[in-house]
């Protein structure tokens, strides 16, 4: 386990590293996103992943690597707007943002250590078409629980949907760094 916390420690670094650049540049903008189309930001990156996977070739910069970075990175924006949904302000100052990004990846972090306690680390035995795979079907979840107003019966919410995605897609990441996964 010490290993993994390593790992997983690198990997949030190089996606808040361009989390905190992309917010120098751009703002918040992302404050606009409806958890909607924060879903489909998020199949964008899993669909191309899957594509690129299928295909086995891409025709445009970005890797599979950026992917996974963005699916994190936008899974963190989604739990950064679930817990602003009352909030109206649409631009946050960066240092504000680094709080907020630092906080929520912690949450997700935790929740890791947990899961990982009791499954034995499982994942690192996992494919990279699996944790894509496991990815779309979550986004397919929220869109579900979504339609349903946010009401589940028995099921778990959006909030716990979009921490596995994140953490499914920083295993990937390990994955790419251990030489194991394609980038």
């Amino acid at each position: 386990m010490k290993d993994t916390l390593r790992q997983y420690e690198n990997a949030v670094k190089s996606c808040r590293d361009i989390f905190m650049k992309k917010t120098t540049d751009y703002g918040t903008s992302w404050r606009v996103l409806r958890m909607i189309s924060i879903l489909d930001q998020l199949y964008i990156k899993a669909k191309r992943i899957r594509t690129l996977q299928e295909k086995g070739h891409r025709q445009i910069g970005e890797d599979i690597r950026g992917e996974f970075q963005a699916i994190v990175n936008y899974g963190i924006i989604g739990l950064i707007q679930l817990g602003l949904i009352t909030e109206n302000t649409e631009e946050l100052a960066v240092e504000q943002t680094a709080m907020l990004y630092d906080e929520k990846i912690r949450f997700v972090k935790k929740i890791m250590e947990n899961k990982n306690h009791d499954y034995g680390e499982a994942w690192r035995e996992m494919s990279q078409e699996s944790f894509t795979d496991l990815i779309l079907m979550k986004l397919q979840r929220m869109r579900q629980i979504l339609a349903n107003d946010g009401k589940t019966l028995i099921s778990e919410g959006i909030d716990a949907n979009l921490t596995d995605i994140i953490n499914y897609a920083i295993f990937a990441l390990i994955g790419i760094a251990e030489g194991r996964h394609t980038a």
